[in-house]
């Protein structure tokens, strides 16, 4: 059934990634005060600028947002989720990381935990960040 003009939202791509130590720890970042969704846990990542892979917009954000540096060879897609929010409609890959150079900081004074696989639905997330617990665990 084709969407009517009410349904339609437009598509945001937001790539996200989870980070995992050597301990096997995911590493979750604090929504800013300022930013919609404010105070909420999630992946660390951000949109895809137009022409931008979802590799090299995750690259790019990482370095950004933690000051680290990741290699392409080193991003495994795992899942993704497609989510409606009011006024858009969210597609977000979810890619595994277990291998970076740089120490993790904040760079945007944003809070960071490192969480064990079985903590992570403690942490209040945006909505279409929860469905990737589940897989995440899975994997871990």
């Amino acid at each position: 059934m084709a969407a009517t003009g009410a349904e339609r939202r437009p598509v945001v791509l937001v790539v996200a990634v989870a980070l995992i130590d050597a301990d096997g720890r995911v590493l979750l970042a604090q929504r800013p005060e300022g930013k919609m969704m404010a105070g909420l846990w999630e992946f660390p990542g951000g949109k895809v600028q137009p022409g931008e892979t979802p590799e090299a917009a995750l690259i790019r954000e990482l370095k950004e947002e933690l000051g680290i540096d990741v290699s392409e060879a080193c991003l495994a897609p795992l899942t993704f989720a497609s989510h409606r929010y009011e006024g858009f409609h969210l597609l977000m890959p979810l890619y595994v990381c277990r291998r970076w150079s740089g120490t993790v900081a904040a760079q945007e004074g944003q809070a960071l935990a490192w969480a064990r696989p079985h903590t992570l639905d403690r942490y209040a997330m945006p909505p279409a960040d929860k469905p990737l617990v589940a897989m995440l665990r899975d994997l871990l």
